[in-house]
């Protein structure tokens, strides 16, 4: 049996950290792409470009299109190509992160991750979810290693949507759930080999920060203020989902996500609230008795997370529909098969009503009570 636990080579998080990077960033060259979204660009990355100017670097700016494609990644490489840079720098949030990774393994070229959100677990991992051009999920791409260096300014984080921080609690609530099912089942993480004690403890670890201060951390980013609670939630959201999920191993909740995906409905949902649903499916799955079931799903909805299908935007999904998307979920390319037992698709498609209709239930019920009161 082998075990392997991979990480990026350093991680660096704090206030202001971006404006102080030098010392950090002249190790990977010169020449940097730096890779950032129209809205990215504007809000912090055109302030950024200026301190690297200032600092000396020799600046090749890249918009990112939107997309984690594989047409996006091709076009960035020839742009990388054509300017001789020494490093590549992706700044924002998972798509740019992930598009980053694979322009630089293209390149092999260090890659440096500045996300600027604590939305989802990319940055710390040796892998990319690559999409089709119109949104859908196609495949994850692999890497020899993790990113050289993760740098999370948190005042950067802290001035972001809190919708977005909230989708980065709720990726990483699956962090634990999925690698405790690894476990069980024996099965294959994220790296391709079994867990090691220091993942599950991790994934661990990462559950426990997030019931311990989310509501603390949301009420943080609410005033876009930055203390020790929201900290925690960023490293949280950031380094321990990104080494637990990897090193720890993915099974249902992220196998759901990306049949879910398949459901033009649920595109204008975050990556996180998709994922919120896929937990409470797995859980389904996994036959979870109330206490266990109703732990996750208060923290879930008590965070203003997806519940329902409604809330999902599949208040009218057929059972074709579901089923569908239970197809893409078990697909070969996925993690489904890491659970310690065989779901089908229509296993999946009956989870996903189930989960609907339990909330249903419980809200009914706790409505009730309310009203009497």
């Amino acid at each position: 049996m082998v075990e392997e636990f991979g990480s990026p080579s350093s991680y660096i998080q704090g206030k202001g950290v971006l404006f102080e990077s030098d010392k950090y960033l002249k190790n990977f060259g010169t020449k940097p792409l730096l890779l950032a979204g129209k809205t990215v660009y504007k809000i912090v990355g055109q302030r950024f470009e200026q301190y690297l100017q200032e600092s000396g670097y020799d600046v090749t700016r890249v918009q990112f299109n939107g997309e984690s494609s594989t047409n996006e990644v091709t076009r960035v490489t020839e742009i990388g190509k054509e300017n001789d840079v020494t490093a590549v720098y992706g700044l924002g949030g998972g798509k740019t992160v992930d598009t980053a990774k694979a322009i630089a393994d293209n390149l092999h070229l260090p890659v440096v991750i500045m996300p600027t959100l604590a939305s989802n677990d990319a940055p710390c991992s040796r892998l990319s979810v690559i999409y089709t051009d119109d949104g859908g999920f196609d495949h994850y791409r692999f890497y020899n290693q993790n990113p050289n260096l993760v740098l999370v300014d948190t005042q950067v984080i802290a001035n972001g949507p809190v919708r977005m921080l909230i989708s980065g609690i709720a990726d990483a609530l699956a962090t634990n759930v999925e690698a405790q099912a690894v476990a069980k089942a024996h099965s294959d993480t994220m790296l391709g080999e079994k867990q090691t004690l220091v993942g599950n403890a991790i994934a661990q670890k990462c559950e426990e920060t997030l019931f311990n201060y989310s509501h603390l951390a949301v009420a943080d980013a609410e005033s876009h203020v930055v203390t020790p609670a929201f900290s925690n939630i960023v490293e949280a959201n950031t380094l321990m989902s990104g080494l637990g999920f990897e090193s720890g191993g993915l099974s249902g909740a992220h196998a759901i996500h990306d049949g879910l995906t398949f459901l033009e409905e649920t595109h204008d949902l975050t990556h996180g609230e998709k994922v919120a649903y896929g937990t409470l499916t797995q859980l389904m799955l996994e036959g979870a008795d109330k206490e266990r079931y109703n732990k996750y799903f208060q923290f879930i909805l008590s965070l203003g997370l997806p519940t329902t299908l409604a809330d999902l935007h599949l208040e009218n999904v057929t059972d074709e529909e579901l089923l569908s998307a239970g197809k893409a979920a078990c697909s070969e390319q996925d993690t489904m098969d890491r659970l310690p037992f065989k779901v089908t698709p229509d296993d999946v498609a009956q989870a996903l009503r189930a989960v609907d209709a339990y909330t249903k239930q419980y809200l009914n019920i706790h409505h009730c009570h309310h009203s009497q009161m």
